[in-house]
This record gives C-alpha cells, sequence and structure tokens, in this order.
C-alpha cells in the first residue's frame, strides 16, 4: 500500500494502470473507518484493477463548526486498516490540494434535493458535498466511485451531479452495514458511549415497524405512527420523512414500489441518520 498526499504524484502512480488500459476505482471517505468503509473497498478491490482511497475531512460540508471540529480523526489507525487490501493507493491531501486558487468550480442546481431533508435542516450541505466530490473526481479520475447508501440522499446529489456534469465515472451505490444489534455503521458512532449506543437502536427499530404498519395503513398514517412510536425513546427526532426513493416526494395516501423512510435525529450531541427501503 502507498500514500499520496500530492495530485501530481497520484497522477505519476496511476498512470502505470491506464498505459495498461486498467480499471481504476475511488472511494472517497473522511476517515475514521470502519466496517462499512471497508466493504466499499472490498468490492472496489474484486472489480478493479486499482483503488484509490481518499481521506480528507471537508470542511465545506459541515454547516456546524463544532461538528466539523469534533469529527473523529483516526488516520494511523486507517492506515492500518487499508494496509490489508494489495491494491489501494491512499489519497491524503490537504485542502490546497483538493481547493487549488485556480478552482473552477461553480454551484449547480440541485432543485428539490436541496430543500429537502438534509437539505432542509443543513443548508449548504450538499453544495460543499457536490464540491468536493467534483473535485477529487477530477483528481482521481476513477473509473468507478463507491458511496454507500446511508447517506441515501447525498448519493443521489452525486448521481445528479455526475449526469449534469457529463461525468464518466459511474457511480456505484453499496448496502448499508449495520452491527449485530441493527445499528448502522457510522464514523459517529465512535463519539457514542455504550448506552447511547442502545439508546440509538430506536433508529433501527422504527424503521423495521414502518416495514410491518406499511402492509395496513397509508404512508401518512404510518408516518405519525412511526413518530410518536420513535419519540418514546431517548433520542431527539429531527425529521422523519417517507418519500418516494426516485423523485423525493412525499408519499402520503399510496405506497410505491420505491418508498423510503429517512431519519435524522441527535443522541445527545450527535447526530445519526439512517434510511430504509419500505418493502
Amino acid at each position: 500500500m502507498f500514500t499520496y498526499s500530492t495530485r501530481v504524484s497520484l497522477e505519476s502512480a496511476l498512470q502505470e494502470v491506464r498505459n495498461q488500459n486498467g480499471t481504476i476505482g475511488f472511494v472517497p471517505t473522511m476517515g475514521a473507518l470502519h466496517e462499512g468503509h471497508l466493504s466499499l473497498v472490498q468490492k472496489a478491490s474484486n472489480e478493479c484493477d486499482a483503488v484509490v482511497v481518499s481521506i480528507y475531512v471537508n470542511p465545506t460540508q459541515f454547516n456546524n463548526q463544532e461538528d466539523f471540529l469534533k469529527y473523529p480523526n483516526t488516520l494511523e489507525k486507517d492506515l492500518e486498516l487499508l494496509s490489508e487490501f494489495p491494491k489501494i493507493k491512499v489519497f491524503v491531501p490537504s485542502s490546497d490540494e483538493v481547493y487549488p486558487k485556480d478552482d473552477s468550480y461553480e454551484p449547480i442546481d440541485l432543485g428539490q434535493l436541496d430543500l429537502i431533508l438534509e437539505g432542509k435542516y443543513r443548508p449548504g450541505h450538499f453544495q460543499g458535498v457536490v464540491h468536493v466530490v467534483r473535485n477529487l473526481l477530477q483528481i482521481v479520475n476513477p473509473h468507478l466511485a463507491y458511496f454507500g447508501l446511508k447517506d441515501f440522499q447525498q448519493l443521489a446529489v452525486i448521481r445528479k451531479f455526475s449526469i449534469l456534469n457529463g461525468d464518466e465515472t459511474q457511480i456505484i451505490p453499496c448496502e448499508t452495514l449495520r452491527d449485530s444489534s441493527g445499528l448502522a455503521l457510522s464514523s459517529r458512532n465512535l463519539r457514542l458511549s455504550e448506552k447511547e449506543k442502545v439508546d440509538s437502536l430506536i433508529i433501527y427499530q422504527t424503521l423495521l415497524k414502518i416495514k410491518e404498519w406499511r402492509l395496513l395503513h397509508s404512508p401518512e398514517e404510518v408516518k405519525q405512527m412511526a413518530i410518536d412510536f420513535f419519540n418514546d425513546g431517548a433520542l431527539k427526532l429531527e425529521y422523519l420523512e417517507i418519500i418516494d426513493g426516485t423523485h423525493f416526494v412525499t408519499l402520503k395516501d399510496q405506497w410505491t414500489t420505491n418508498g423510503v423512510c429517512c431519519i435524522a435525529a441527535y443522541c445527545g450531541e450527535v447526530r445519526l441518520i439512517d434510511n430504509m427501503y419500505c418493502e
């Protein structure tokens, strides 16, 4: 495994792969790696000749500065975990590399995606996501890029950007990994105490209840039942919405074949998100 900090050094390392018409995969991360990240890396390794894993905590996607400052930094451990994968090239850039002075990025119109759910509660977040992903894709220029479905709306934003930008990189969605209790794996879980991890299971339990209730009730009815159920737990709910997973419109009277429930909540100071298809 090799580690690179500059665009020039990474480009040089990837040139041999390109000369041999090899396939380059890309897994962008903000570090604090867990089994969910590693499952993306494994999938990319299975499908590509070389895989770039970036580790960069992007400040432009945090609308809460305190959240940015408290984001876990476990670089030494991250590199140790990645050393198990033989095809990996780790890119650990500075902000000057990611956001050069001649950066030509211009914000794009994300439409509805920038106004609902995460877009509503974290203004500016998705523009920051699109900006950093665009710049990283320009640096790495991969054939395939892998993103987790736990950030369901973020994946939709990246897909929309890719289409609007005419980007040739194929976006590969990857299933959410959960621990044995059902808690979705997240770097933010490192900030939870053992009791808080137990308290956070109300998210998963609510998602399962929604799948059960949908057989007898409308989306609007299920949403209220789910909110009542959730509020019996210890977390503070920010939003719970049942949407069409393609068009991101709220479901009310009728279920669609790709209904998704998205939840955001606070466990103490830690903000957690999760989602699940309702079938």
